[in-house]
């Protein structure tokens, strides 16, 4: 069983790409998902809670995203002490979603921080979804509600689009009217041979 990755820019589309691959019966493993359940579990509200103080826990005991993120995307020490907590639970989470789903030919780790993370050594192959910057913009804002100010924020904390294309082994360029369905086939048709 091949393990790949799926990767890119936020705003760029992984979701509806990796919707793809799941029409085709492709076990998807959605790292931010899983990575989002943790946020609800006491032991981690703890551990972050230790690590980073009192102001990202909410009145209810809760961990307050937002004043987390205000923290690490404005201080990259910070970020990385984050996914030194994060990212390890995620390898573990994907190490056994790979052993349930170890009879299909391949399966996909979505993350927006593939290669940024390290995770793309334990990948087979990656794919890297692909959109120009202002389109990213655009649509962030519309899904989000945020300012371009914070959207600009996260993309400097993640690698530039067009080096995740570099180090990828696929791209699927992801505008609309693109033939994006006939793009995931053809991936799909090389990772089964």
């Amino acid at each position: 069983m091949k393990r790949v990755g799926i990767t890119g820019g936020i705003g760029c589309g992984k979701s509806t790409v990796v919707a793809e691959f799941q029409k085709l019966g492709v076990p998807c493993f959605v790292a931010d998902s899983i990575a989002a359940e943790y946020y609800r579990r006491k032991d981690f509200i703890k551990t972050l809670q230790t690590r980073f103080g009192d102001l990202i826990i909410d009145a209810d005991g809760n961990i307050d995203k937002k004043a987390l993120a205000k923290i690490v995307f404005s201080q990259p020490t910070q970020l990385k002490q984050l996914n030194q907590i994060v990212h390890p639970m995620v390898m573990h989470d994907f190490d056994c979603f790979c052993k349930v789903h170890s009879s299909a030919p391949y399966v996909i780790m979505e993350s927006a921080i593939l290669f940024d993370s390290g995770f793309d050594q334990y990948m087979d192959a990656t794919i890297c979804v692909y959109l120009d910057i202002e389109e990213r913009i655009r649509r962030v804002m519309l899904r989000d509600k945020c300012d371009e100010g914070t959207i600009m924020q996260r993309i400097s904390n993640q690698l530039p689009a067009e080096v995740m294309m570099q180090k990828a082994d696929y791209v699927i360029l992801n505008y609309e009217g693109n033939p994006r369905q006939r793009q995931v086939m053809h991936i799909n048709n090389l990772l089964i041979q």
